[in-house]
């Protein structure tokens, strides 16, 4: 039986920390990911194309995460847990210059028992925001962590 505060789902956890991208985060992403779309790497193309500039790869927004401050707030998870899946669904492109802020609701908190024994999963809604408070993207995070075991 999962013995956590399920009264936390549903509360929305707002983010202290703004990113402001730059050029260089997004060339820098571009680069450890051997992405070479010039829409992304190539000012003059990236002008003359569907954005009017260079944008940040989707995949971009997968990098945004404050789950650090997030557990801090649900303490049987304080600590983290294994990363156990994200799904991102796109909004408008991450550009240089937007600062992104970041707002995450507790979705869910399940257990499961597989081969290895119970495992107890915590599901964020992080929705990214640009300083018009346009979203850029949503992404579900999954967090697994084994339940903690009494002591003799």
């Amino acid at each position: 039986m999962v013995d956590y505060d399920t009264s936390l789902i549903g509360r929305v956890f707002h983010s202290p920390n703004v990113v402001t991208v730059t050029a260089k985060m997004i060339a820098d992403y571009c680069a450890a990911t051997y992405d070479t779309n010039p829409l992304y790497t190539n000012p003059e193309v990236a002008e003359n194309g569907p954005y009017g500039g260079i944008v940040a790869p989707p995949g971009f927004a997968a990098t945004f995460r404050d789950r650090e401050h997030i557990f801090q707030q649900i303490p049987r998870f304080a600590g983290g847990g294994l990363a156990a899946g994200m799904d991102v669904e796109f909004g408008l492109p991450i550009r240089a210059g937007d600062s992104i802020t970041i707002e995450s609701q507790l979705k869910e908190i399940y257990e499961k028992t597989g081969r290895t024994g119970t495992m107890v999963f915590i599901v964020f809604r992080s929705t990214l925001k640009n300083q018009r408070r346009e979203v850029v993207a949503h992404i579900d995070h999954r967090f697994m962590r084994r339940p903690q075991r009494a002591r003799d």
